[in-house]
């Protein structure tokens, strides 16, 4: 459990504003700023460097100002919601690839219930802004899309962004531990999609700024840029610049 300083320096992390009350407003409000700040991004696993979970994966985000896949930025933000007085839950998921549906345990996601129960993800690259209710299948407007979270025939639920299947997220909590096994094929097997491409990527207010290996693409108010970066030197300055990412190092396979 974070302690007060802990927190607080998490909430200046995010730029957030504590909130008053476990509700859903202040839910709202913490899922906009997670997903507005933290990255969605993968250097680590190039780097061949440890992924943690949980309270391990807070000192990354938080003290290193960092992002990460759903392991880190969703576990991580589940230390917060949970020292805020939010009842949270870990979830995970199978993501819908060109083929069906890929393995189990491959997305982590977190329930949250208030006196509705509520899909939390800020950790999937096209996920919501906003949280979103479990407790119906009618389409949800998000700023990021029309998102429906509808039961699955199999069990659990599957959550669609603008008709297009993203996962199907189980609805029996699970632990931190049980990721374990797919977290070290995320790390160490060559069809892993985290090992075939490096990329870091972020929502802005009216867009997005992603980053793949020294390909900088920027969306904003419609309008889309391309820019082929030259150099180590302009990776690095443009994952300050645009990220607030300060690295010492860049991966062998940056392309």
């Amino acid at each position: 459990m974070l302690d007060e300083a802990g927190v607080a320096e998490y909430l200046d992390r995010i730029g957030a504003t504590r909130p008053e009350k476990a509700d859903l407003e202040g839910l709202r409000h913490l899922q906009e700023r997670h997903v507005l700040s933290v990255p969605f991004e993968n250097i680590d696993y190039h780097l061949d460097r440890e992924i943690h979970l949980g309270e391990q994966a807070v000192d990354k985000i938080v003290r290193q100002r960092r992002g990460g896949g759903c392991y880190e930025v969703n576990s991580a933000f589940a230390v917060l919601l949970e020292a805020l007085g939010y009842r949270v839950e870990v979830l995970p998921g199978r993501v819908y690839r060109p083929d069906g549906l890929g393995p189990a345990m491959c997305h982590l996601a977190l329930r949250v219930t208030l006196d509705e129960t509520w899909l939390v993800d800020a950790g999937f690259g096209r996920n919501s802004r906003h949280p979103l209710c479990f407790d119906t299948s009618d389409v949800q407007q998000d700023p990021h899309g029309e998102y429906r979270v509808g039961a699955a025939d199999a069990g659990g639920f599957d959550v669609s962004l603008d008709g297009a299947a993203l996962y199907r997220i189980d609805d029996r909590p699970c632990r931190l531990d049980d990721f374990g096994p797919t977290l070290w094929w995320w790390r160490s097997c060559p069809d892993s999609p985290f090992l075939q491409e490096l990329f870091c990527s972020l929502p802005l207010e009216g867009g997005r700024v992603t980053l793949k290996g020294k390909r900088l693409v920027r969306i904003e108010d419609g309008a889309r840029t391309i820019e082929k970066l030259e150099g180590d030197e302009a990776v690095l300055a443009a994952y300050r610049t645009h990220f607030d990412i300060v690295l010492d190092e860049l991966p062998h396979s940056v392309a």
